[in-house]
């Protein structure tokens, strides 16, 4: 089969087939699907703490319920959110979350974790959010088109090696902080 990034046609399948969901038909472009900033976000609480890949439970978030007058991103605030879209990929499709540019123009920037492994299911994407500028703040929007999806068709993962068997961020339907590895070890 022909691996590589999927177009139009590829994508409306996709859709069609539930491998993502709640997707407007004019959100599907050439090569990407647009997705839309969901209803709740977490925002970094003052605590004083340090955090590490291994303590990850130490950052104190507070869950915020977004509403149609949005958040108003401060500069240099951090926050994470999720999409409205839902997630459901076969062991043959990867993923990649890409900012829109009209967001990246007015100085929001997204952490770099963008990445969706063949077979990760149930899911909104959980985004790492920072506003980059100096001295103006970022209204966010529930409903807002904040990136679009990139999809690759893969040869197929091994179930063992499968997001679907391997991942701790499957079945989240919202934003999502850092799990603590179950081993207490790094991953």
């Amino acid at each position: 089969m022909n691996n590589g990034l999927l177009s139009y046609d590829g994508l409306c399948a996709l859709v069609a087939n539930g491998t993502i969901t709640d997707v407007p038909h004019d959100h599907i472009n050439g090569a990407s699907i647009d997705v839309r900033l969901g209803y709740d976000i977490l925002i970094e609480r003052a605590a004083g703490k340090v955090v590490s890949l291994r303590d990850r439970d130490q950052l104190t978030m507070d869950r915020f319920k977004l509403d149609s007058s949005g958040y108003l991103l401060a500069p240099g605030e951090f926050i994470l959110a999720h999409t409205i879209e839902m997630f459901n990929l076969p062991n043959n499709i990867a993923c990649e979350f890409k900012l829109k540019s009209s967001g990246a123009r007015i100085g929001l920037n997204n952490a770099l974790a963008t990445w969706c492994d063949p077979g990760w299911h149930g899911s909104s994407l959980t985004l790492e959010l920072q506003n980059i500028n100096r001295h103006h703040s970022i209204l966010l929007r529930p409903g807002d088109r904040i990136g679009q999806m990139l999809f690759y068709h893969v040869d197929p993962v091994p179930t063992d090696r499968s997001y679907a068997t391997r991942g701790r961020y499957n079945g989240d339907a919202g934003v999502q902080q850092a799990k603590v590895n179950p081993t207490g070890g790094e991953q």
